[in-house]
C-alpha cells in the first residue's frame, strides 16, 4: 500500500493525515501549540513551535498508521494564510515570533496607505483590499520594529515566508526558499495576473526583493525531504493555502461550485476558473491555485473568528468543557433569546474589513442563559457566513447551487441547520471532513502520479449529510436586520 502524507499546519493545532488511494484518512496526528497575545489585537506564535508540532504530527500520523517511510509516495502541505515569518538565510534563526493572520498591529500603517490613495493600487494588482490581515504590512512592521532587521535584509540576508515556506525550508533543511501562487497571493506582494512579484508593491512597502521565495505550482515538484529522519527522501509535491487546499479538497472544480471551512476562521470561496473576477462588494479577489503554469482563481470572503468563538466560550468563560459542547448547549433553547453576538475579538473581515470593531453582545436580558448566549454563538458564525454570500451573489450574478462545508465545526449539526435555514438552501456535509489536508494531498497526489487527474480525485468525493433549509424566509429576514445592527454597533468600536 502507498499512501500521501498531508501536513495541515493550522493557527491552533499542527495535524497531519495519510491518505489512501480512495482518499481515506488512515491515521492522524494533531499537536496543539501556544498563543501569544502580547497586547490587545496582537497575535504571535513561535516559529519552532509550529515547526516541533507539525513535525511532531507527522511521527504520530506515521506510527498510527504502521506505515514506513518507503510507503509515502509524497508529501502535501497547506497551511494557516498570511501569517508572516522571517528569519535570518545563513542560520535559519527567526528575527521574532510569527506574527499571526488574525493580528491587528498594521491597522495605522493600513490606514495611512489608504490615506495616500492606495487602495485602488492593490485591489487592482492583488485582488486585496488594504487590511492588517495579509503579510506584506506585517513584514513591513518586522523591518521597521526589530533591531538591525531592515539592514540586513538589505543586505539579502533574511528570508521571508508564509507558514508553507518555513515549513518546507525546515524539511528541505535551507536548501528550498520558495511557495505557491495561493499563498504568494495573500501577501500584498504578489499581483495575481501577471503571477509575479510586483516591484512597484514591494517598493510601496519597503520589502526587498531579495527577501521573497521562489512562486511555483500549486502542484509540482518542490524538493526531497532531509530535515526529517522519518520522511528523508520523500518528495514534497504540492502546497496551498489553507482554504485554497479545502477548495480543492471539495473538488470545486467547476466554476460557480463554492465550500466554506468552518474552523478557527470561517472562510467561503467561489471557484471562479481562469477568470479574476473583480470584486464590488469587497470580497477578495485570490489565486485558488496555479497548475502546468496556469493561474486559476477564486471569489472569497474571510471571517476572522468562527471556532475561535467556541473556543473563548471554553478556555475565557468556562460555559463549556470542550468545543463539542456548544451543541447540547444551545439546543436546550429554541432561538438566542433576542441577543445578537457579533465575535469580532480582532475586528471584522469581509464585507466589512473594519479592523477597529470588537466583540459585541446586544439584547441581554435577566432571562439570558449560557444556552441563549451557546445559541448566539452559533449563529453568529452562521449569520457572518450569510453576508458573504449575499456579497459573492452580487458580484458573481449567480446563486448558489448548494453549500459544501467542511472544517471542524461542520461536524456541529445544529450550526449546519441553522446555516441552511439562514441561507435558504442546502448545506453538504462530506464524509470526508478533512477537505483542508485532503487537498493537501490531491494536489501532491495528481503532481506525483498517485492519482491520474483532478477526475480521479472527485469519483471519491460523497456527501454525508444534507441539511435543506426549515425556517420560513420572513423570519429569516428580520433576524438578518437586527443582525447587522447588532454589526453597526460593534464596528469602528476603539476609535470611539
Amino acid at each position: 500500500m502507498k499512501y500521501i502524507l498531508a501536513l495541515d499546519q493550522g493557527t491552533t493545532s499542527s495535524r497531519a493525515i495519510l491518505f489512501n488511494r480512495q482518499t481515506e484518512g488512515l491515521s492522524t496526528g494533531q499537536q496543539e501549540f501556544d498563543q501569544i497575545f502580547p497586547q490587545s489585537g496582537w497575535v504571535e506564535h513561535r516559529p519552532e513551535d509550529i515547526w516541533n508540532s507539525q513535525k511532531d504530527a507527522a511521527v504520530q500520523a506515521l506510527k498510527t498508521g504502521r506505515v514506513k517511510t518507503d510507503d509515502i509516495t509524497a508529501v502535501g502541505i497547506t497551511n494557516q494564510r498570511e501569517t508572516t515569518l522571517v528569519w535570518d538565510r545563513k542560520t535559519g534563526r527567526p528575527v521574532c515570533n510569527a506574527i499571526v493572520w488574525q493580528d491587528r498591529r498594521t491597522a495605522e500603517l493600513c490606514e495611512r496607505l489608504k490615506a495616500d490613495g492606495a487602495e485602488d493600487l492593490f485591489r487592482g494588482k492583488c485582488g486585496l483590499p488594504l487590511d492588517p490581515y495579509f503579510s506584506g504590512t506585517k513584514i513591513q512592521w518586522i523591518l521597521n520594529h526589530v533591531p538591525d532587521a531592515a539592514a540586513r535584509a538589505a543586505r539579502g540576508q533574511l528570508a521571508f515566508g508564509t507558514v508553507d515556506t518555513w515549513l518546507l525550508w525546515k524539511l528541505t533543511e535551507g536548501r528550498i526558499h520558495a511557495t505557491d501562487a495561493s499563498n504568494a497571493a495573500r501577501t500584498l506582494l504578489f499581483n495575481i495576473h501577471s503571477g509575479t512579484w510586483d516591484e512597484e508593491l514591494l517598493n510601496l512597502l519597503g520589502v526587498p526583493a531579495s527577501m521573497l521565495p521562489e512562486v511555483r505550482d500549486s502542484s509540482g515538484m518542490f524538493g526531497e525531504i532531509t530535515g526529517m529522519p522519518e520522511l528523508k527522501g520523500v518528495p514534497v509535491t504540492g502546497m496551498a493555502g489553507d482554504q485554497q487546499a479545502a477548495l480543492f479538497g471539495q473538488c470545486c472544480f467547476q466554476p460557480g461550485m463554492a465550500k466554506n471551512t468552518y474552523g478557527t476562521g470561517c472562510f467561503l470561496l467561489m471557484f471562479t476558473g481562469q477568470d479574476a473576477i473583480s470584486s464590488r462588494s469587497r470580497l477578495l479577489t485570490t489565486v485558488a491555485w496555479q497548475k502546468a503554469g496556469k493561474l486559476h482563481y477564486a471569489l472569497e470572503g474571510s471571517i476572522f473568528i468562527a471556532g475561535a468563538a467556541v473556543q473563548w466560550l471554553r478556555d475565557q468563560l468556562g460555559l463549556i468543557k470542550t468545543a463539542a459542547d456548544i451543541e447540547p448547549l444551545a439546543a436546550r433553547v429554541p432561538d438566542s433569546g433576542g441577543i445578537f453576538f457579533v465575535p469580532a475579538f480582532t475586528g471584522l473581515g469581509a464585507p466589512h474589513w473594519d479592523p477597529y470593531a470588537r466583540g459585541t453582545i446586544v439584547g441581554l436580558s435577566r432571562g439570558t442563559s449560557a444556552a441563549h448566549l451557546a445559541r448566539a454563538t452559533l449563529e453568529a458564525i452562521a449569520f457572518q457566513t450569510l453576508e458573504v454570500v449575499r456579497a459573492m451573489q452580487a458580484d458573481a450574478q449567480t446563486g448558489l447551487r448548494e453549500m459544501r462545508a467542511d472544517g471542524g465545526a461542520s461536524r456541529n449539526n445544529l450550526l449546519m441547520q441553522i446555516q441552511a435555514d439562514l441561507l435558504q438552501q442546502r448545506v453538504v456535509r462530506p464524509v470526508m471532513s478533512e477537505t483542508t489536508a485532503l487537498g493537501a494531498a490531491a494536489l501532491a497526489g495528481i503532481a506525483s502520479g498517485f492519482w491520474t487527474s483532478e477526475k480521479d480525485v472527485e469519483k471519491h468525493w460523497r456527501a454525508d449529510r444534507v441539511f435543506a433549509p426549515a425556517a420560513a424566509d420572513k423570519l429569516v429576514h428580520e433576524k438578518f436586520l437586527q443582525w447587522e445592527e447588532a454589526v453597526r454597533r460593534a464596528g469602528g468600536w476603539i476609535k470611539h
